[in-house]
């Protein structure tokens, strides 16, 4: 039947019809042109199938690093209680007790929320010529477009210092970075006390990294409670450049700015072998090889010493982990409430006989920082205020 009688009967939106014809550039084919099979035989219904597949073994393991700062939620706002610090007395023998009004305090913190999503689409002529390994190169490098999207977002809640607002029911809500001077004061912990300038992006005052640097960062952290006996591993990651002097801190002497280590780098058993001069022995034990899918280069005191390539140039991230998924760790990963709406889904387009042709990769999530006193990010840099790096600033650079 003619096109032009189907749009007379109004069976045809003409609009619609725009999506059709085999000529048109991003346009679709019709059913007769469809191609079946790759060229290798590869039935592309059976392919499609796979993807899917792949799409929730992905979703199950997602990047190592991203699992190991964020903790997944799905509600929108989560109000965190502020408890004070409560004192005994000396009890008498016919005396009450006093009762003590413990300080409670709540701390509001949002999750922002975006919609995220790409398309493929194969023109039958594609098709009809690629084989299988084609198609897949098309299919793995949306999930790497994926992984580098969660990724990004995730070092945006970290580096960008900012205070921002989502919206949640039509009422704005703050989110958090980490403790950046804001006002807020940090809870007290073992008669530490804190004020409203209380700061985790530091600045070290020189351009190269020294063993001050980390241990300051470490201390910046851990007085608000995080540390071995919690469960915290401390992970420390910056860029090859910071690594290489990193390897030269060694107890007692004398590194960069004139600094004095504390402790030794101690390289993991995967580095190249070395030479120690006068060496007395290993106190204690070396790092390992790998920790929780991470290569270690090696470690200084508590602290595992991790090479992470996206972190920018005179730029790091130390922090505090429990583990994959675990509740302390520093973002939130929100993902939408209902279930079918979680990680990355793979949808058919408009041609769902064979959805292969015209597909959707979408992801639904947003972040912010749950536990502000997780991390601290350091810039290496002649005194000053904090810059944030233009790859990790939110509202700039593609996603």
């Amino acid at each position: 039947m003619y096109v032009d009688e189907f749009m007379s009967k109004g069976k045809i939106d003409p609009e619609f019809f725009s999506i059709w014809g085999a000529d048109t550039p991003g346009g679709y084919h019709t059913e007769g042109d469809i191609v079946s099979v790759l060229a290798d035989g590869t039935d592309i219904n059976a392919l499609w199938s796979i993807y899917q597949q792949t799409t929730n073994i992905y979703n199950e393991h997602q990047a190592a690093l991203v699992q190991l700062l964020t903790f997944p939620v799905v509600n929108p706002i989560e109000t965190v209680p502020q408890v004070g610090e409560a004192e005994f007395e000396l009890a008498s023998e016919f005396g009450i007790p006093r009762s003590r009004q413990i300080e409670l305090t709540y701390f509001q913190m949002g999750y922002d929320f975006d919609d995220y999503d790409g398309r493929t689409a194969f023109t039958w002529k594609f098709l009809r010529d690629a084989d299988v390994r084609q198609v897949d190169a098309i299919h793995n490098a949306m999930l790497t477009a994926d992984g580098r999207l969660v990724f990004r977002k995730v070092m945006e809640a970290l580096f960008d210092n900012r205070n921002r607002e989502t919206d949640i029911r039509k009422q704005a809500y703050p989110v958090y970075p980490l403790y950046n001077a804001d006002g807020t004061v940090p809870p007290s912990y073992k008669g530490q006390t804190f004020t409203g300038s209380h700061n985790h992006y530091m600045v070290s005052g020189n351009v190269k990294i020294d063993s001050t640097d980390l241990e300051d960062a470490y201390e910046n952290i851990a007085e608000h409670g995080y540390g071995l006996e919690a469960g915290t591993t401390f992970v420390w990651l910056g860029n090859k450049a910071e690594i290489k002097e990193i390897k030269k801190f060694k107890s007692g002497v004398a590194n960069n700015n004139g600094a004095i280590a504390n402790y030794d780098y101690i390289p993991a058993p995967n580095q190249p072998t070395m030479i120690v001069p006068n060496e007395a022995g290993l106190l204690g034990s070396r790092p390992p090889t790998s920790w929780n899918g991470l290569p270690v280069t090696g470690s200084y005191g508590d602290i595992l010493i991790i090479e992470e390539p996206y972190i920018p140039v005179g730029y790091s991230v130390l922090f505090g982990t429990g583990g994959e998924g675990d509740l302390q760790n520093l973002v939130g990963l929100r993902e939408h409430a209902n279930p079918a709406y979680r990680g990355l889904r793979l949808i058919a387009g408009n041609q769902q006989r064979y959805p292969l042709v015209d597909s959707y990769y979408a992801r639904a999530f947003g972040t912010g920082v749950r536990q502000r006193a997780g991390a601290v990010i350091m810039q290496y840099s002649a005194p000053g205020a904090y810059v944030i790096p233009n790859q990790y600033k939110k509202g700039t650079g593609l996603i």
